[in-house]
């Protein structure tokens, strides 16, 4: 089971980055989908988590910005983030749970079983 993210980058406050997340080894049917970030010198933070039915959780200090999709058919998870700030610096991280053992909240609170290496992203101007 892997996870290979794309899309990070540097980008200036108030800019836009997609970031994506493409499984292999396995079907995304029946997994809670989330993506994460971890800036320098703190813990993992959930940032959107997403269930097979399309149900999100959105942390707070993201609602408004990001949003999260799935396509279950070319098993691909996509993080779209807008009005990007400096505080949203952080290495980008997809990870997955069973959707028969945790909902998208629980994923985004307790993180995934599964994990991709993460892209880097940098707000800065």
């Amino acid at each position: 089971l892997q996870f290979v993210e794309s899309g990070g980058g540097l980008v200036r406050p108030g800019g836009s980055l997609r970031l994506s997340c493409a499984a292999s080894g396995f079907t995304l049917d029946g997994y809670v989908i989330g993506w994460f970030r971890q800036a320098p010198g703190k813990e993992h933070e959930g940032v959107s988590c997403i269930n097979s039915n399309g149900y999100t959780y959105v942390t707070d200090s993201v609602k408004g910005r990001f949003t999260i999709s799935r396509d279950n058919a070319k098993n691909t998870v996509t993080l779209q983030m807008h009005s990007l700030q400096p505080e949203d610096t952080g290495v980008y991280s997809c990870a997955a749970g069973p959707a028969s053992m945790m909902t998208v909240k629980h994923l985004c609170n307790s993180g995934g079983d599964y994990w991709g290496q993460g892209t880097q992203v940098t707000v800065s101007s």
